[in-house]
């Protein structure tokens, strides 16, 4: 194989970002390459450590793991040697890195409790793989494991995580994207009001919940409920580009237990807090009727009683409104132990608009690609690297863009119902001002003309 150049003396520890929720090709509306070797890649160009292996009780997708992954440090795997070095030819020398796995699934539990139906998505973690074989054999007996990289199990969060601590103390549980409508331990449609209420006497096992991409911490922050808990952040991937969508930020030894600890204790010293997306731009974080094209703040919301002005339907309820709901703080207050959070828009959205093109377009892949090759990976695009780097190696108006979002000064249209949200950097004429001072990547856009 190829030599990686330095691969013996990569630091493994010290800061890292983890991205600790993903999913795999087996798994409903996921690409077909999301398989370990791209998630290798993609970790790098991101910039991400340690990444969750997603799936694990999937058959086809654990013997993926047993064949393409060998233990690393503790808790921890690495794709194995041969098949990291063919995957290194492809990852710019200025983004190589180690990358780890940490062993993973969500479970979809849509079960009956308190005359409600709930349904309720649970991240598992396990530190090995015997202990992770234990937990499938378990859930097995339960439901179909087979059909679905995340299983659909009738089967009670508690009980989820009464199983699971049964096989390990050391495993796990982590709520997934605790406000997202439809599938959450607080959604509006099939949720609870508390994790007391879902997780019994088991609720303190629960130390860590993830806030989803149309939360961010500050919205957290005004339920007192969750004070205890150590708020995270993760892309949820269904593909290998939207990896680090969201990613957490460590300052630990490299294990799982490390990281576990770090979660557990809330030590902000060792877990340093979340990079989120924008909440507003994720799909539920307004309310609204999409089939209408009806958008609507909270405030709207209770002013309709619900309904939509179009069709008089009930329309469904996001993210901002749950919270409300919950919520006994005020905007901006925060609780006595909390962690830092910076939100980011992809480097492929910034590159969309600067461009004036798709963030899939060939245009934006190219130059995505050409700025890593040249500045390092996307975080540290988005995060770091001087604004007279990414001049040089993009233009003033991609420096300019960065310069914005680090400055939080965006516009956005909220996303609701399943629709992203809308985010803008520039009005046209903020655009026009820049692109007049110098030629855009060496490709000048065509002026507009104003009647």
């Amino acid at each position: 194989g190829i030599n990686v150049p330095g691969r013996d003396s990569w630091p493994l520890h010290g800061i890292n970002k983890n991205d600790l929720h993903i999913h795999s090709y087996l798994s409903r509306a996921t690409a077909k390459n999301l398989d370990l070797e791209h998630l290798y890649l993609w970790a790098q160009l991101k910039g991400i450590t340690v990444v969750a292996t997603g799936d694990f009780t999937h058959p086809q997708w654990f013997s993926d793991i047993q064949s393409k992954l060998e233990p690393a440090e503790p808790g921890l795997f690495k794709l194995k040697d041969e098949l990291a070095d063919a995957v290194s030819k492809e990852v710019p020398a200025k983004c190589r890195a180690p990358v780890r796995f940490l062993l993973n699934v969500e479970i979809s539990s849509i079960y009956k409790k308190n005359g409600k139906v709930r349904k309720v998505h649970n991240i598992l973690h396990a530190p090995d793989l015997s202990i992770a074989e234990k937990i499938n054999t378990r859930l097995a007996r339960i439901g179909n494991i087979r059909s679905d990289g995340r299983p659909i199990l009738g089967l009670d969060s508690k009980d989820l995580l009464e199983t699971v601590l049964e096989v390990s103390e050391d495993a796990f549980v982590v709520p997934a994207h605790i406000w997202t409508p439809w599938f959450s331990v607080f959604g509006s449609k099939s949720g609870f009001d508390s994790l007391e209420e879902c997780f019994e006497e088991l609720t303190p096992y629960i130390f860590a919940a993830e806030t989803g991409l149309s939360s961010d911490p500050a919205m957290n922050w005004r339920v007192s409920k969750l004070d205890g808990v150590t708020l995270v952040s993760n892309s949820d991937a269904h593909s290998p580009a939207n990896l680090g969508r969201e990613a957490n930020l460590f300052d630990t030894d490299l294990s799982y237990f490390a990281i576990r600890d770090a979660l557990k204790n809330g030590d902000p010293d060792r877990f340093l807090g979340t990079l989120e997306f924008f909440p507003e731009e994720g799909k539920y974080h307004f309310d609204g009727h999409r089939k209408c094209g009806v958008r609507m703040s909270p405030e709207e919301t209770a002013r309709h009683k619900g309904l939509c002005p179009v069709c008089g339907e009930p329309v469904t309820i996001g993210v901002m409104y749950r919270v409300d709901e919950l919520a006994d703080r005020k905007e901006g207050e925060r609780p006595v132990k909390s962690h830092p959070f910076t939100s980011l828009l992809p480097l492929t959205d910034i590159l969309s608009e600067v461009l004036r093109v798709g963030p899939k377009s060939k245009k934006v892949q190219t130059h995505y690609h050409q700025l890593l090759n040249d500045v390092g990976p996307e975080f540290d695009v988005l995060r770091k690297a001087s604004l007279e780097t990414i001049k040089e190696a993009g233009s003033p108006l991609l420096a300019e863009a960065i310069r914005r979002m680090r400055k939080q000064e965006v516009q956005i249209a909220p996303g609701y119902d399943g629709e992203f949200g809308k985010i803008r950097l520039f009005d046209d004429q903020d655009r026009d001002h820049f692109t007049n001072q110098q030629t855009l990547f060496q490709h000048p856009s065509p002026k507009k003309k104003t009647s």
